[in-house]
């Protein structure tokens, strides 16, 4: 059997002691991958998927037309449903990535629609509830206007019953 090496890194991040916040999940390559954690995994309900599909459109949206456009990379919900994944091929710190969600939410909040939701622009256009979405918007919000959050991971080793290290990237 061949040894695989398995270079993913949110394996390594202690989920129990992850809250809601802003991180940085990875820096290779040229890019820099931030978590965007809307709810604290395993301590609180993940979003529902309604909500986190509405999020991304709407996230997604914003960033691809915000100043900051030519360097998003990808905006991507990550399927655990807790958070998304903002790909920038510039380094921004964890500080300046928040004033820029901070505007994001706040434009999701003055939202009527969710865009490109119909059959020719969404794989998946009747799972959308703006409603909802605006719901965790606020909550993130409130969330990310404390003066002091946590935007360290708390690394740990994972090692499967063959032997695989999981290894941050």
């Amino acid at each position: 059997m061949i040894p695989i090496e398995n270079n993913v890194g949110s394996f390594t991040i202690d989920h129990s002691k992850l809250h809601s916040g802003i991180y940085i999940a990875r820096v290779g390559n040229g890019f820099i991958t931030y978590d965007i954690r809307v709810t604290s995994p395993n301590i609180e309900p993940a979003m529902d998927p309604s909500a986190a599909h509405s999020m991304e459109h709407l996230l997604a949206t914003w960033f691809r037309n915000s100043e900051i456009k030519e360097h998003v990379v990808a905006l991507d919900g990550m399927m655990c449903l807790t958070g998304f994944y903002l790909i920038l091929d510039k380094n921004l710190s964890v500080f300046k990535v928040r004033k820029y969600l901070l505007q994001a939410l706040h434009w999701i909040i003055e939202q009527d629609e969710v865009p490109a939701t119909t059959k020719e622009t969404c794989g998946n256009y009747l799972l959308h509830n703006l409603t909802m979405c605006k719901w965790f918007v606020k909550r993130y919000i409130d969330r990310l206007q404390l003066t002091k959050f946590e935007h360290e991971y708390v690394k740990l080793q994972v090692v499967t019953k063959d032997g695989l290290v999981f290894q941050d990237s």
